[in-house]
């Protein structure tokens, strides 16, 4: 929220957020905008001025997920093993993306709609994850041709695969292991 914003719209923007959070954590990606308007005691215009798509608001939501990710990718840079790290992260991912119910959502590209560089939470998530692909590629860890995108792309449609299956945690963590079991080189 720029600091330029009147007070009453920056208070408007903090309490429209932390209702988000708590009906996007309850309903996942389809949490209703008008019960987030109605819970933040706000018009539903006042929340579409603030967040004019969905998207937008699922990734301010996401944004301190993503934050945490960022930080993690950062973290697991100076690991010995580069596919571990990688791993590790993607992992890291995919735990974030079942408990943070609109995470995956808010990564899907939006198709003709969105261009790549517009969905900043995908755009954070490929960036932090890149040193990560680039070492165990240089390690031959990873196939050279293997993109982030791919990889995050691979993530979400397992978290929204599984998303409503009874142990969604289960479930997700199964098809991961198959598909690093997919992509790993057979030694």
């Amino acid at each position: 929220m720029p600091e330029r914003q009147r007070a009453d719209a920056r208070r408007n923007y903090a309490r429209i957020l932390a209702v988000a959070e708590q009906e996007v954590d309850a309903h996942g990606a389809a949490a209703s905008l008008e019960q987030i308007a109605r819970v933040a005691g706000v018009g539903s215009a006042t929340v579409r001025r603030h967040f004019p798509t969905r998207r937008a608001l699922l990734q301010a939501v996401s944004h301190k997920r993503i934050d945490a990710l960022c930080e993690r990718a950062d973290e697991l840079a100076g690991k010995d093993d580069a596919r571990a790290a990688l791993l590790d992260w993607l992992d890291d991912l995919l735990t974030y993306c079942v408990a943070a119910r609109g995470l995956a959502a808010a990564l899907v590209y939006d198709g003709e709609s969105e261009s790549v560089h517009q969905n900043s939470c995908s755009t954070r998530i490929e960036e932090a994850g890149e040193p990560l692909l680039r070492r165990a590629v240089q390690e031959k860890a990873v196939p050279g041709d293997v993109t982030v995108s791919e990889l995050v792309a691979l993530i979400i449609g397992i978290v929204l695969t599984t998303e409503h299956r009874p142990d969604s945690q289960a479930a997700a963590k199964r098809l991961f292991g198959l598909i690093v079991a997919g992509i790993s080189p057979k030694l």
